[in-house]
């Protein structure tokens, strides 16, 4: 392993923790009790939780892998296929989680830095990170490029 580090979604993990008991209130004084739904939506905000608490990036002898929180949503790219590497500043509105922005897919949990990669065959994506220097370090390295 030539790299690994997981950034926690403080944020994303806290604000979707805090809305569980704003829910439970929500549908205690519609209804007087949770009802079926009720805990639906519980147990989908903590999923949601759980999920997106955190992103995993990993860069080994032949592939950059990624994923969120226990392992949802992994990514998995050869480092043959990553044309380029380069930090970047995301904007505000992006948000958070999985989404797709004029930039290509974003990936994030925390913050506004990213890695924004070229890849063979997929385009631009950028992965969020609180360390983005060491993660295109890495990458470069791996890839055989001078940093």
């Amino acid at each position: 392993m030539r790299y690994e580090h997981t950034q926690v979604g403080y944020v994303t993990g806290g604000l979707t923790l805090a809305a569980l008991p704003l829910v439970y209130y929500a549908f205690m004084v519609e209804a007087g009790h949770l009802g079926v739904l009720g805990y639906a939506v519980l147990g989908g905000f903590g999923g949601i939780a759980v999920l997106f608490s955190s992103l995993t990036v990993k860069v080994t002898e032949q592939e950059l892998v990624f994923f969120f929180g226990p392992g949802f949503w992994t990514r998995r790219f050869a480092l043959d296929d990553i044309i380029g590497a380069e930090v970047v500043r995301n904007s505000a509105l992006y948000g958070w989680g999985i989404r797709y922005t004029h930039h290509g897919w974003l990936y994030n949990v925390s913050g506004l830095r990213a890695v924004e990669l070229t890849i063979r065959g997929e385009g631009h994506i950028r992965i969020g990170t609180n360390e983005p220097e060491g993660l295109k370090h890495a990458l470069e390295e791996a890839m055989g490029e001078p940093s």
